[in-house]
């Protein structure tokens, strides 16, 4: 049985009697089955999985999709008892923020201006607020975020750390469709030639993956992205895979930020790099 509660103190008196490992799953809703693996991953470490659905109005800046991001309670709520899911949190803004917007928020630091940061200025602020607030509402222990947002997943992993939060932070790689595209609630925006001219984003990563030093990575990854007109790169980075520089050699992260159509994607890869001998 799923259980699904909208305000704070349906959800402080569900979770009083809860004993074990609370695990929670983060979400604006429009599920997928990227979320379906969260929840299978939470369910296999955890005893108890809350899935919060709420769409954050911090994280969005002008112009970007905020009052059109999908809505689709029911059908979310069918994929969670699907899954196994204990209880659904899906609060009103007022009861996430009383009061209004908060005063106090939290500031993602350097690593918050790079790549998305750069892109869409007071995301990562308003991200990292709401993440926050959510933890300690749902009282978890360990929580479950997509490698795909993988600036996301660093920054948390940094608050987690630095404010001595006490939750474990685990992130799950990225699910793909079959042709290799990101999932992504946004994808239902893309109309069929549009989801075509989106496959250059994981095409693009793939081959970039599969070169050795990072002028190879970046020139080949570049130019699958350059040969699709119906691609507006916003960002093709090369990172360490904490986000610094990238090392000559080791392990590294490849990530791309574009528009196809109206529809802003993002994606991701890690790799390998390797000097040659």
């Amino acid at each position: 049985m799923t259980d699904l509660v909208h305000t704070r103190d349906d959800l402080a008196a569900l979770l009083a009697p809860v004993a074990g490992r609370i695990a929670v799953v983060m979400t604006m809703g429009a599920l997928h089955d990227g979320h379906r693996q969260l929840m299978r991953v939470a369910r296999e470490q955890s005893d108890y999985v809350i899935v919060t659905i709420f769409v954050n109005p911090l994280q969005f800046g002008p112009g970007e999709d905020f009052e059109k991001y999908p809505r689709t309670l029911e059908e979310d709520l069918a994929i969670c008892r699907a899954e196994g899911v204990q209880a659904v949190f899906a609060p009103s803004r007022d009861d996430v923020y009383p009061g209004g917007p908060p005063s106090i928020t939290m500031h993602p630091g350097p690593l918050g201006e790079i790549l998305e940061g750069a892109s869409r200025p007071g995301h990562f602020s308003g991200m990292l607020t709401v993440v926050q607030k959510l933890l300690m509402l749902t009282r978890a222990d360990v929580a479950y975020f997509g490698e795909k947002d993988f600036q996301q997943l660093a920054l948390i992993r940094r608050m987690a750390r630095d404010l001595e939060l006490g939750v474990e932070i685990e992130g799950v790689p990225t699910v793909r469709e079959s042709d290799g595209l990101a999932l992504s609630s946004r994808n239902r925006y893309l109309s069929a030639d549009q989801r075509v001219s989106a496959l250059a984003l994981s095409r693009a990563l793939r081959e970039g993956a599969a070169q050795s030093d990072p002028e190879s990575v970046l020139a080949a990854a570049h130019k699958i992205l350059a040969d699709e007109p119906g691609v507006r790169v916003d960002y093709l980075a090369l990172t360490g895979a904490d986000l610094g520089a990238a090392p000559e050699e080791g392990e590294a992260r490849l990530l791309v930020a574009a528009r196809v159509g109206s529809t802003r994607l993002i994606d991701n890869v890690p790799l390998q790099l390797r000097k040659d001998s």
